[in-house]
């Protein structure tokens, strides 16, 4: 997947998150993240902050989707921004869903928020994160 407007930087880390979502091997993760990641969840009402809090819900959902793919992908007029449509499943319910990813001029991940439908999959998939990550995160909450 290229993408012609990504900042060289960006482009490097994004390649190395498709790397890492093919090969389900999340130990380059942490060095995608910024220390002081936003992730917005569809499940949650106030965003999670921190590369620990952050990994850890990506490095989860990883091992929660089945035939995860990304389809499409599009990106901001600054090349520091990339929206990737991506479908899967999760406890036999089919999903479809965007990252919207927003990296920095040294190209790590500052921001990251997900959108997800139908609400049938989502409430399947927030059970299954619930499951694997509950009382890990909840400090790592804003506001």
């Amino acid at each position: 997947m290229t993408i012609q407007h990504l900042q060289p930087v960006v482009a490097t880390s994004l390649a190395q998150w498709h790397k890492m979502i093919d090969t389900k091997d999340t130990t380059i993760l942490i060095e995608l993240l910024h220390p002081e990641v936003v992730f917005r969840s569809p499940m949650a009402h106030r965003p999670y902050a921190g590369a620990f809090a952050v990994a850890l819900i990506l490095q989860t959902v990883i091992t929660i989707f089945e035939n995860f793919t990304y389809h499409r992908s599009f990106a901001s007029d600054d090349g520091l921004e990339i929206v990737l449509e991506f479908s899967a499943l999760v406890d036999g319910k089919s999903l479809k869903g965007i990252d919207m990813i927003r990296f920095n001029q040294d190209g790590k991940i500052v921001d990251f928020e997900v959108m997800i439908r139908p609400f049938n999959a989502l409430a399947a998939l927030g059970k299954a994160m619930g499951e694997r990550v509950a009382g890990k995160v909840e400090s790592h909450k804003v506001g």
